[in-house]
Formats: structure tokens, sequence, C-alpha cells
């Protein structure tokens, strides 16, 4: 097949948020891992993807005639210390592709090499293991019905990277409804502010925005408020999509909330063992900002930065403008709450009402109390040795176990059978790795070979000491 057309619509239309770049040239590239089925959707050949021409194309050595690959611009508060030039300090976006089905998206290298915007001490690669866990997890998601960018590929390079140690190293290749963030916002709002670029820059980032993602706004008269109140909806159905299925990003910095609502970048990210509303897996995160329980509390603060950028649109009266994001912030709450306890309702097997509410409550003080494994406990709810009231209640409202099956995942990628597959990737043995990918693709299907997935991990086999994650960079 010929190289896929990229087009270059974000280097057109907003041409002061993009670099134009070259994406280092790997020195052996061979492909460890490709997502056949994405390709498909993508109207893209597997087969033409694994040869010389698939990987150039892949790892952005030629991209394509048309291409115009790009470093983008973007700022974000980090832990909450706002850095006012982030960008795409180890990553470059090739270009958009149209799909078979008429969709847009961005194809989008991590580990691809130096840009302008690395930071000092950065040498612009990425390792294998990281580059495959953002595959495994972001594939993970997906089967769980969560909004996330995906996984193409993820090419061996052929050359080392060095970090505690010496490392194989790997580029991977995202597909992404877009790469627009809150931290995409923040930079643009920056730079008029300061005049170093056009007024109507917002104006454009805002229509954009809106024709990607929200196009059913796109015409309407007040099209910031429009696209404030989409990415609200959007995140709050997204935060309460991850907690339902145990999910913990661990890195919510403003640059990483897309307003596609989107999940994107699994560096500290893990899924729950046993629940506990606290937990926190990131080596980083002492002081638990992005703990499992927080994460709702910190969209919602990542979304008033949002609106912060947005207020110049809002209304020519200041005031005017803050009442506005105000009323558009403040549907989070109720948009989050009825996510939630709905996610939790059909949980249980039950339709939303204040009983489910009450016993959803009551069960996860119950879980946490026990320290209960999140997804075997709400997968093998029957049998959990609960209070009789709790049962006959439950039971009493006749819960539907097609429902409860369909919501309640049969496994999850386990932090240690992950790692350890990860590690064992990292020396050159990929088996395991395909086989977890294969598993976490039919999380709701019973299989023989995933046990180490479906079950918490076992007492005295290092279950009860704490994972901790690390951003792989």
């Amino acid at each position: 097949m010929p190289v896929p057309a990229l087009q270059h619509r974000f280097a057109d239309r907003l041409p002061e948020l993009a670099v134009p770049w070259q994406a280092r040239p790997a020195p052996a590239p061979t492909l460890a891992a490709l997502n056949a089925p994405l390709a498909a959707e993508l109207g893209l050949d597997p087969a033409w993807l694994a040869t010389d021409a698939g990987l150039a194309f892949l790892t952005g050595t030629e991209p394509g005639p048309g291409a115009r690959p790009v470093a983008q611009a973007y700022a974000g508060h980090q832990f909450g210390s706002y850095s006012p030039l982030l960008g795409d300090g180890r990553a470059l976006l090739l270009g958009e592709l149209t799909a078979p089905d008429g969709t847009l998206h961005d194809v989008h290298l991590k580990g691809s090499g130096l840009t302008p915007f690395s930071r000092e001490g950065s040498d612009g690669l990425a390792a294998l293991g990281p580059m495959l866990r953002e595959l495994v997890v972001s594939e993970a998601l997906h089967a769980l019905g969560i909004p996330t960018t995906r996984a193409l590929a993820v090419v061996a390079t052929g050359g080392p990277v060095r970090r505690q140690r010496v490392l194989p190293g790997a580029v991977l290749v995202r597909v992404a409804d877009s790469h627009l963030r809150v931290g995409t916002f923040q930079h643009a709002a920056a730079l008029v502010h300061a005049g170093r670029a056009p007024e109507d820059l917002l104006t454009r980032l805002v229509a954009e925005s809106l024709e990607r993602h929200h196009p059913g706004h796109a015409d309407d008269a007040a099209p910031a408020l429009a696209l404030l109140r989409a990415v609200v909806a959007a995140q709050a159905e997204l935060v309460a999509r991850w907690m339902l299925m145990g999910f913990v990003h661990g890195v919510m910095n403003t640059d990483n909330m897309t307003v596609s609502g989107q999940s994107i970048d699994f560096g500290p990210c893990a899924f729950l063992d046993g629940f506990d509303p606290d937990a926190v897996f990131s080596s980083i995160d002492r002081g638990g900002r992005y703990a499992y329980g927080a994460q709702p509390r910190i969209a919602l603060w990542n979304l008033n930065r949002f609106a912060e950028t947005l207020l110049p649109l809002l209304a020519p009266d200041p005031e005017a403008a803050v009442a506005a994001a105000e009323e558009a912030l403040g549907g989070f709450a109720p948009a989050f709450d009825a996510a939630w306890q709905g996610g939790l309702a059909a949980k249980l097997g039950l339709a939303r009402s204040a009983d489910s509410d009450a016993l959803a409550a009551e069960l996860l003080r119950l879980l946490a109390q026990d320290r209960a494994d999140w997804t075997a406990s709400w997968a093998n709810l029957s049998d959990l040795p609960l209070p009789a009231d709790w049962l006959a209640r439950w039971r009493a409202l006749d819960p539907d176990p097609e429902l409860a099956r369909a919501a309640n995942p049969l496994r999850v990628p386990r932090n240690r059978p992950l790692q350890a597959a990860l590690d064992a990737a990292e020396d050159g043995d990929l088996a395991d790795v395909e086989r977890i990918l294969a598993a976490v693709r039919e999380p709701f299907t019973p299989r023989a070979d995933a046990s180490d997935l479906d079950v918490p991990p076992a007492p005295g086999a290092g279950g009860e000491a704490p994972f901790v994650t690390f951003c792989g960079t």
C-alpha cells in the first residue's frame, strides 16, 4: 500500500502552537507490538506496517510526502505548580489521518527524540517497557468502555536508552481524537495576553476544539461557553468511568487533560487491588494529590484553570464572564454524581434510585474497611461475606445479573503481573505481554490463561506490599 496520506490541520490552523520538526531516525527499528484491530479501523494494512516502509512511517522517518510533522506547544500545572512552557519534549505530531468511517485521528509519536521543548538533561527517547505499558493500559481502558487514546504500535528502535540502567529504546505510535489539552489553552491564553500571538488565537482554538470534538455546539452563539460546558461534562463522565473500574490515572496535570474527554498519558497509572480511597501508586505523588478518591476534585480544579483561559471570550464584562464560568463549572458535580451513582447502581445490577445509592455507599464503606479487592469483589458480589441485612435489601430490589455482568469486568491489567511481563519484555521475551494484552481486550470473558489477572494477589506473594509506579521518562 502507499504511505498513508496525513493531513497537517493542526500545523495549518494553529501555527502559533506548532514547531515544524523531524523525528530522530531509529538505528534498527523492529515491530515490538502492532495493534492490528486499530490499524484496520484506521484503514491501514497491518502487513504493510510491518515492512521497512511501514516502520519508516511508524517511526516518523518517512511520514509521507505531504506530511508536516510538528512538535506541539502547551503549558500546564504539574502537581499544582504552573509551567509556562512544556510542549512535546519527546513527542511529535506526524499529522492527522482520516479513517474509512470519516473520523479524523492524530497520529503522534512518543520517544522520537529531542525537540525544541525538551527539558534540560532529557534525551527525548523512551524505553520499551513504559511504551508497552501504555499499549496494554490504553487497550484495557478501551475494552472497558472508557474513552482513551490508543497505541497503534510500539517500535523497538534498536538503540539504548539510559535511565537507572541501560534499557532497550522504543517509539510509541499513539492515535487520539486530538492532542488538544487544557494546557494547550493555557499556553495560547498566555501568548495572547503577552501580545506574542494574534488576539484571535483563542477563538480559533475554541472553534477547532468544537469542530473536532463537540460538533453539536459548533454553531452556538456563545462558542467558548459551549465548549466549557461540553468539556466539563466529558471530564465528569471520564473520571467517573475511571473510578468505577478502579483506575488511578496518577498524574492529572492540566497538560494531561484533553478537551475531547479521552484518557491520555499512562505513566504512573495503576488499577486498584484492595479498595482504598486514598490509594496512590506514583513514586512522586508523596502528598496524595492524585489519589484514587481525589480524582473528581482534581478534575474540577483543572477545569477551573481551563475556564480561566476562556474568560475573555465568555463575556466583555469580567464579572459577567466569571459568572458564566461558575455556572458552567457548577455542572461538574451533578454530571459526575449521575455517572458515578448510575455506574455503581449498574454494578449492583440495579437502576439508580435512592435505595441503590444507599446500598452502594454502605458497600463502599465495607470494601474499604476490609481492603477488599475492587475488581474481584464486584465480579463475585453474591459470594462476598456481606452483612445479611445488606444482602436482603439488595436482593429485595431484584438485581439483574446480566446488567451486573456487563458492568463488572472479570479482569484488569493487574499491577504486578503486568510489571513482570514488562520486565521480561525488556529482556527480550514479549510472550507474557502478548498474553496479558489478549486477556485485557476481553475483560468480561472467562479465560483459562488469565487467572493472575482475575484474582487478587495471594498473601505472602508480595501482594500486600505497596506497589509503586514511575513516570517512565
